[in-house]
């Protein structure tokens, strides 16, 4: 227990260095000690609730769950957005804007970006800055030919990508998911399709998608699903995808005939992209993006704080 003047002594360096601005170098001369005695003063300030610290910012709670999902994921970094009342697509730009601030600030070095697929991935193209990375490239890492959603294909999106970094692309003229194992084989020895998928998996960075295939899936809406698909899928204990690929609860690509007949890159070939980005919207994928950052499928995280809670 601390005396009367014991505590003064706290108090009083703990004025001086939060409420006047002085270093602990100055108070130490002032009070004739080391610094390192004004430091352990200022921690035991701390530790007995002289000094409380707070941060008064909306973005407090967020930079806590990023530092709490870097810490139990063993991520390069996350970025949590906070998502409030705002509807699903709102809350994918803002997704989207901040990976895109993310992937900006971090192109430097790179010479090739793999592109997935899917609506948070356009939201990312979208808000991406116009810029000049003319010695990029950017490639489609999964097939996507199709009628149906053209603008969130993979193709499309390398495309609009490199034109706002006016860089180069590639382009994967293959669906991502085929009728028969025959078909897939004849595609990817194809010349052209072999090439892209060797870049893909060769790329330096990626921007990903994850999905959850029984709530808010766009492969169903797009028919690459069926009712029956989705029974079988989960009698294989399929949980969630990237790239079109699905992996079980514990992050492993499962055995089924649906990841047989995709074109693109299998899950274990992301593991060996140097940096892989996530960008995930809504809880409903909450099981899905676990599993995937238990497998060490991505290095960064970009999610919003209603998610990120339930990760931790």
């Amino acid at each position: 227990m601390l005396n009367w003047e014991e505590r003064r002594h706290l108090v009083k360096v703990a004025k001086l260095y939060y409420f006047n601005g002085q270093t602990q170098a100055e108070i130490a001369k002032k009070m004739g000690v080391s610094r390192p005695v004004i430091s352990k003063l200022l921690n035991k300030a701390r530790e007995i609730g002289i000094v409380e610290i707070y941060i008064k910012d909306e973005n407090a709670h967020t930079v806590e769950l990023e530092h709490q999902l870097e810490t139990k994921y063993q991520l390069k970094e996350a970025i949590v957005i906070p998502a409030g009342n705002l509807p699903s697509d709102m809350v994918k730009h803002a997704l989207g804007k901040a990976a895109s601030f993310y992937v900006s600030k971090n192109l430097e070095g790179i010479k090739s970006l793999g592109i997935s697929w899917g609506s948070t991935l356009a939201k990312f193209v979208q808000e991406y800055p116009f810029e000049k990375h003319q010695g990029l490239k950017v490639v489609p890492l999964v097939g996507g030919m199709g009628r149906k959603f053209v603008d969130i294909h993979s193709n499309l999106l390398a495309y609009q990508l490199a034109q706002k970094m006016q860089s180069n692309c590639t382009y994967l003229y293959a669906p991502a998911m085929v009728e028969s194992q025959e078909l897939k084989q004849r595609l990817i020895e194809s010349e052209d399709i072999a090439m892209v998928l060797e870049e893909g998996r060769n790329v330096q960075m990626a921007v990903v998608g994850i999905g959850n295939p029984y709530e808010g899936s766009t492969m169903s809406a797009m028919n690459y699903l069926t009712a029956e698909d989705l029974d079988s899928l989960k009698e294989a204990g399929a949980i969630g995808d990237i790239g079109s690929r699905f992996f079980d609860a514990a992050g492993n690509q499962i055995k089924h005939p649906l990841n047989d007949l995709v074109i693109g890159l299998d899950l274990n070939e992301f593991k060996n992209i140097p940096e892989v980005i996530g960008i995930v919207e809504g809880p409903h994928k909450a099981a899905s993006v676990k599993a995937a950052l238990a497998s060490g499928y991505l290095d960064v995280l970009v999610i919003d704080d209603a998610t990120a809670g339930l990760l931790v």
